[in-house]
């Protein structure tokens, strides 16, 4: 059943935008859901773009490779609300060379010849904590017990899983006239495709370019946190089918705890360029309610800086707009009212 919309206000402003939203106050609704999206240990599987598109149903969009990655689906759209992006960098994680020739390595005839990797140390990563200060990795970027490196990892891939934020302020809500947009009683932001008109007026209104309308049907289509497993106790598919759990689902407080947490690891063990992204309440959409750890600027994973609500200047505007119609109707009535008065003693003179 769809709740009423949000009422655009300032950001930080409000931090439970269910209750907002006429779902009652705390205890009255569940708690707030979320995703937090852990960019250090996505391998880019893709397993959550798939699992989606099952579950909820999404048509292929293409599937064609760019050119510049090994990405096959490009970005976010009506028909990709999960969207894996592979950023390939020549800048080492954490104490890994960045700058090592490995032109002349024959990669097959050492696949065919094994690793020879001790079976405890098969799930090393460069962000596994004390591998490259201690030297006991033998994954890519691992580092010797001086820090410097063990002559690997010339690249570094960063992978991250992205998808709709389900802003505390979303401006998408804000600017639907259908209501076709709603938020839910976990808090997320919701598409009723049978609802919508296809006015596109929330395409430009997401400060992250998110939703967005699908060709040859015009409806606007994005994820919607998989609502019908929410309401059934279990958890999106995507974050299910994650096998490392990159993508974790929970109730939003306890993953930004978590979050937290695993960023202070990171940087214990050298990963300084380890940062939350989406998690602070007092950002300009008052918050995301899927929010990342990222290892570098959010700019290279082509999310905004610093995002803003959209609608956060429309109280204002309407504000604006009034007193200027207003201040035309005075103004109107003035120029009749003079124009009476001006006319009275010629009517009487021609009588």
């Amino acid at each position: 059943m769809a709740g009423p919309g949000d009422t655009p206000r300032p950001p930080g402003s409000g931090g439970d935008p269910a209750g907002d939203a006429g779902y009652g106050g705390d205890g009255e609704h569940p708690p707030r859901m979320g995703f937090f999206t852990d960019t250090s240990v996505c391998i880019g599987c893709k397993a959550c773009e798939v699992a989606c598109k099952e579950w909820n149903t999404i048509p292929e969009d293409g599937l064609d490779l760019t050119g510049m990655s090994y990405d096959n689906s490009g970005g976010l759209g009506a028909s990709t609300w999960r969207h894996v992006a592979f950023i390939e960098q020549t800048k080492p994680v954490g104490h890994a060379h960045a700058d090592v020739d490995h032109s002349h390595v024959d990669v097959l005839a050492l696949a065919a010849q094994g690793s020879d990797t001790p079976p405890g140390d098969a799930a090393i990563t460069p962000t596994t904590p004390g591998t490259e200060r201690t030297g006991t990795g033998h994954g890519a970027g691992a580092g010797d017990a001086d820090g410097n490196g063990d002559g690997r990892g010339e690249l570094r891939w960063l992978m991250s899983s992205d998808v709709c934020k389900h802003c505390t302020h979303a401006a998408c809500l804000d600017v639907c006239p259908t209501g076709s947009l709603f938020r839910t009683e976990f808090g997320t932001v919701v598409v009723q495709e049978d609802i919508c008109n296809g006015c596109g007026y929330c395409v430009p209104a997401c400060p992250y370019g998110v939703i967005e309308q699908r060709p040859h049907d015009g409806r606007a289509f994005k994820c919607t946190m998989c609502y019908d497993r929410l309401g059934a106790g279990q958890e999106p598919a995507c974050a299910k089918a994650c096998p490392t759990d990159s993508i974790q689902f929970g109730p939003l407080e306890e993953l930004r705890v978590r979050a937290q947490e695993r960023v202070d690891q990171l940087r214990e063990a050298g990963v300084s360029d380890a940062r939350l992204y989406g998690h602070d309440p007092e950002d300009g959409v008052g918050g995301d309610g899927a929010f990342f750890l990222l290892l570098d600027e959010p700019e290279v994973y082509g999310l905004p800086p610093d995002p803003q609500v959209t609608t956060r200047d429309l109280p204002a505007m309407w504000r604006h707009a009034g007193a200027a119609a207003l201040t035309l109707l005075g103004g109107l009535a003035a120029v009749f009212a003079a124009h009476g008065r001006n006319s009275a003693p010629a009517r009487r003179f021609w009588r």
